[in-house]
């Protein structure tokens, strides 16, 4: 009988000497829970100076297409970028589309760009505790840059800011009518400002608005603007990435207390069983006096 037993010192050094087939593997233990996952974790030199970008909007703004424009331009210099591409999970069946694969398939041969589907497994704001994980296997390997591309789901969405060093906001021209919907959430972690498919009529008028309404926040972020399925101003975002002044030592510590929170609350919730919860709500409604107050209990 062969052995499925994995070698967690074999699979760290691989993962470092950058083996794509030991980071897929590595990656679908952790993100599934599967031992030695947690070994694996503890024993992982997560090299925290690989910055992390978060691509981040609302839906239909171009965010898989902007992340294929930079990962191309890292990648056509010899720079190696990994991409974790988060998608909605489904209430019903907790499945996923997955559907940035399809999207990003022309780079599947690239030996400088990885890409990773992780879904969001009910997380509203689009990161779940295994993202972050995940995020850590790949800054043990050697990556120049990592990006993670999340669900278009709107505010909730800020949650990004508690694990991406930089985070990008991809906006349309159309969006002009919604702005004052989302500056209170996306607009606030924003670290810079992409307006994409800039061709369209409207464009100029709207990069405007956003420029002076991020000054009239006091914020620094630049507003970029863009046509990313041609590749037009995706440059000068990527100087943007590599230029800007790496986060402070507070921001890092935030960051890391806000991701801390995140895995520790996912370790507290394990043992609860989303299914195991549904089939007893599903029988206790058969009862006229069921409470969900008193229902919940069981699980507290």
């Amino acid at each position: 009988m062969v052995s499925t037993k994995v070698d967690v010192c074999w699979l760290k050094d691989q993962i470092e000497c950058g083996s794509f087939i030991a980071l897929a593997r590595a990656l679908t233990l952790v993100e599934n829970d599967i031992d030695p996952s947690t070994g694996l974790l503890k024993k992982l030199n997560i090299n925290r100076q690989i910055p992390v970008v978060g691509i981040t909007g609302p839906p239909g703004a171009g965010k898989s297409t902007l992340v294929n424009a930079i990962a191309e331009e890292f990648a056509n210099v010899g720079k190696k970028v990994a991409i974790l591409a988060v998608d909605p999970t489904s209430p019903f069946n907790y499945g996923s589309l997955l559907g940035d694969r399809i999207r990003m398939s022309k780079h599947f041969n690239n030996p400088n760009i990885y890409i990773r589907s992780v879904a969001t497994r009910g997380s509203l704001g689009g990161i779940s505790a295994k993202t972050i994980e995940m995020v850590d296997v790949l800054r043990s390997s050697n990556f120049d840059l990592i990006i993670v591309e999340t669900v278009g789901v709107g505010q909730s969405e800020i949650e990004i800011a508690g694990l991406a060093d930089k985070t990008i906001l991809v906006l349309v021209p159309e969006a002009g009518d919604e702005i004052q919907h989302i500056k209170s959430g996306l607009m606030e972690v924003a670290q810079a400002f992409v307006v994409n498919k800039a061709d369209r009529e409207g464009a100029e008028t709207f990069a405007n608005s956003l420029k002076k309404m991020v000054k009239e926040q006091h914020q620094q972020s630049p507003v970029f603007k863009t046509i990313a399925d041609k590749s037009v101003g995706v440059s000068l975002v990527c100087d943007w990435i590599l230029n800007d002044e790496t986060a402070k030592k507070a921001k890092k510590a935030h960051l890391l207390a806000e991701q801390a929170y995140k895995l520790i609350q996912h370790k507290k919730m394990k043992d609860v069983d989303k299914q195991e919860l549904l089939r007893q709500i599903q029988a206790a409604l058969d009862k006229e006096t069921f409470n969900l107050y008193m229902f919940i209990e069981r699980w507290i």
